[in-house]
């Protein structure tokens, strides 16, 4: 295996890696807005639960303040996780351009190897005919 070849793999690997933090940051953001949406849905609970029962009202106010707080927590984790998720994404671009590069230097070693072994073919031939033609290689 070419130092070529060893760098491509290891981009490869690096890519790879990349790929699965930026899916389980993806998971979390998520989990955190699944975890918004249920808040709201429990503060909408509690609101109607308030209207029809008028002791539940008393707490209603001590209730949705608390609330406020959980949704705000909520919301600061999500935009955490947001600037956490373009920094994944920033890195993964990065590694896909190394990635490409050390294919394409790759890619040009190849050409040169098969240019070369052609251009060697080539003087072989090109001796081989001035033999015939002087005579000496029959």
């Amino acid at each position: 295996m070419s130092w070529a070849d060893s760098l491509i793999k290891l981009s490869g690997y690096e890519v790879e890696t990349l790929q699965k933090r930026l899916n389980e940051i993806v998971e979390r953001r998520t989990q955190a807005e699944m975890k918004l949406v249920l808040l709201d849905a429990e503060g909408e609970a509690e609101a109607a639960h308030a209207r029809y029962d008028a002791e539940a009202g008393w707490y209603q106010l001590g209730y949705l303040d608390g609330l406020k707080v959980r949704k705000a927590n909520a919301q600061a984790e999500i935009d955490r996780i947001l600037q956490e998720e373009a920094g994944a994404r920033d890195a993964l671009a990065q590694a896909f351009e190394e990635q490409k590069k050390y294919e394409q230097v790759a890619e040009n070693i190849r050409l040169a190897k098969v240019k070369e072994q052609a251009r060697q073919e080539a003087a072989a031939f090109d001796e081989l005919g001035l033999r015939r033609a002087s005579g000496g290689g029959r």
